[in-house]
């Protein structure tokens, strides 16, 4: 090679890297976030938040950018605290208070500046144009994540009441100015489940509120926004694996599940949610051959993971093993989810598993052993349906 081709293959290098960032900073902020929401469910969250704030460098006054850095912010504040699975959330929608960690100081402040920003420029709009769906849709979500960051984040769920309410509103508004708008039904109708689900005193005073009920007609808002070709279609398919394991529609939330794997292929996590579905339907066959899948994807993943991840995905597998009577590859998940630096809850739930396996093989001590300890672990980790299912067997 003569000393003038290494200079010409730099010279060229540099020019393409320029032409690439050229061709990155041409993207329009609707594209950006389109990539990064991509990027952001595929559990790439610092790539995801890189694009998000190169949009709002390229327009700091487009709302739809700040508020979709606040809602990447939030997603990556739950992962790293672990609140990311369906046993999260399951028949504990009318507490009033959830024991939480406080988030790591820097997101919580970016967090808490760009829902801000995201807030006051989408009320100056709606403002402008109070006939403007979009508008008007726009403002609601971000109050929305509000008020979703101030229950699931700093547990203060009554606290988050107001933004709740107003973000209720806003998206009726929507649906008034142009009831084609689908994407505005996952907020009104998820509310109008959650109110169905509250008890009678509760319920009643969220009518009177101004919250709507009715759990067929939200569920069936939410399935209708997941059905759109929406930017918010992929909230509304998460939200409906939580509500179908919730009502027991085991078979449609593997049928959302299967779709979100192929659109997001480098989320285990959808993989994880999958196995314990399917252990749910009574499928463990299914369930066991899901998991294994899943922690060979694991192993190979080099990315962050939640707090006690491998723990939990052989608790999953072990439920699964249990089931299936397999009682050797069971203990041997069940030992790892025991171990230390395995979530509370899972560790309690651990013990359940093995409380069963003891009575598979007529050892009624070493069940009744296993299961108060079941209680003592799933009390501490604010587990009443592990707590419940512990005391029939103890």
């Amino acid at each position: 090679m003569t000393p003038r081709r290494p200079l010409k293959a730099a010279l060229l290098l540099v020019i393409l890297l320029h032409a690439a960032r050229g061709a990155a900073g041409a993207q329009s902020p609707r594209e950006l976030r389109a990539r990064a929401a991509e990027l952001c469910y595929n559990l790439d969250y610092d790539q995801s938040l890189a694009l998000l704030r190169q949009a709002i460098a390229a327009d700091p006054n487009d709302s739809s950018s700040h508020r979709a850095l606040a809602a990447t912010l939030w997603l990556d504040i739950l992962f790293r605290r672990g609140a990311v699975t369906v046993d999260h959330y399951l028949g504990s929608f009318t507490a009033s208070t959830v024991d939480v960690k406080n988030p790591p100081a820097d997101l919580d402040a970016e967090f808490k500046r760009e829902i801000t920003k995201a807030i006051d420029l989408a009320e100056r709009r709606a403002t402008a144009a109070p006939r403007d769906p979009d508008a008007h849709f726009e403002l609601g979500t971000a109050v929305g994540l509000q008020a979703s960051y101030t229950a699931s984040v700093e547990g203060r769920l009554l606290a988050g009441f107001r933004a709740a309410r107003r973000s209720y509103e806003e998206q009726e508004r929507v649906l008034e100015l142009d009831p084609r708008r689908k994407d505005a039904g996952l907020i009104v109708g998820t509310y109008r489940y959650l109110v169905s689900t509250l008890s009678l005193p509760i319920r009643l005073m969220a009518y009177v509120a101004g919250f709507g009920g009715g759990k067929e007609r939200g569920l069936r808002m939410i399935e209708e926004t997941a059905d759109a070709p929406s930017e918010n279609r992929t909230e509304a398919q998460f939200a409906l694996v939580l509500l179908y394991n919730r009502e027991k529609r085991y078979e449609d939330a593997m049928r959302v599940l299967a779709d979100l794997r192929r659109r997001y292929p480098r989320n285990r996590l959808v993989v994880l949610e999958a196995g314990a579905t399917a252990t749910r339907a009574n499928r463990p066959s299914d369930a066991d051959a899901l998991l294994t899948e899943g922690l060979a994807i694991l192993a190979r993943d080099a990315r962050p993971r939640i707090p006690g991840e491998d723990a939990l995905w052989h608790y999953k597998r072990g439920v699964a093993r249990v089931m299936l009577r397999r009682r050797e590859d069971a203990l041997e998940d069940l030992h790892i989810a025991l171990a230390p630096g395995a979530a509370g809850w899972v560790q309690g739930r651990a013990h359940v598993e093995m409380a069963r396996l003891a009575l598979q093989r007529g050892d009624r001590a070493a069940a009744r052993r296993e299961a108060a300890a079941a209680i003592s672990a799933c009390q501490k980790s604010s587990d009443p349906i592990c707590v419940a299912e512990a005391k029939r067997i103890e």
